[in-house]
């Protein structure tokens, strides 16, 4: 008799947090446990924090609540790229290289370039390139 594995139904797909977003978590979280009255040592034991992390966000939480402990949006120059662009340029990196005329199945920052400028018709390379 051999096994088989039940059906299960199958569940949506959560995809995982991205690195800005789970230490904005972290953050949030300590500004919960602040409320509850816990100390910096125990929070950021419970966290694996530094102490200086959570003294950090203590100040800040105490200057601007909570809210000031979220991130804000990113300053700087805009993407070049939007969104849909990132994904063509994404598949296409997925092919490899040498689906792209290279010999070699290595990517190196030239032939990202390269690829970018084909697939999307922005020059994004050296360090005054155009804008798209």
């Amino acid at each position: 008799m051999s096994y088989k594995p039940s059906p299960v139904a199958s569940a949506p797909v959560v995809p995982p947090l991205t690195r800005p977003q789970l230490t904005e978590a972290r953050r949030v979280r300590t500004a919960e446990l602040f409320e509850q009255g816990r100390s910096s040592a125990e929070i950021a034991r419970m966290l694996g924090v530094s102490h200086e992390s959570v003294r950090r966000w203590k100040r800040v939480w105490e200057e601007g609540g909570a809210d000031a402990l979220r991130r804000r949006p990113a300053t700087g120059r805009p993407p070049k790229l939007d969104d849909t662009q990132v994904e063509q340029v994404r598949t296409a990196l997925e092919q490899g290289a040498q689906a792209h005329g290279f010999e070699a199945d290595l990517w190196t920052l030239e032939r990202v370039g390269l690829v970018v400028e084909r697939v999307t018709g922005c020059h994004c390379r050296g360090r005054r390139s155009g804008v798209c």
